[in-house]
């Protein structure tokens, strides 16, 4: 995340996306490549804050000692569905 973000000084828990030198360059094109550029590292920090917070929700199921249960039935979350993604909270028949 720190290569395409920082933490948000105003807002804690969240981040940002890195600022660029919009502007500094001569060229439009340049300038729209910067933008562009800008765009996609918005996109991709999205996409991992949501990881992120996913990973620190289960990281708070294992000291709760909830972690592997299905949140709608109670039921074990099938082992190859968490080894597929860790995060899960439901089992394959609540997906």
């Amino acid at each position: 995340m720190g290569s395409v973000g920082r933490k948000n000084p105003s807002v804690p828990d969240d981040w940002e996306p890195v600022p660029s030198e919009t502007g500094t360059e001569a060229d439009l094109a340049d300038q729209a490549d910067v933008v562009m550029s800008r765009e996609s590292n918005i996109a991709i920090l999205s996409d991992l804050e949501a990881r992120y917070d996913t990973v620190l929700a289960a990281l708070a199921r294992i000291e709760k000692k909830t972690f592997g249960k299905c949140e709608v039935c109670g039921k074990e979350i099938e082992e190859a569905r968490l080894g597929a993604n860790p995060t899960a909270t439901t089992c394959i028949a609540h997906l």
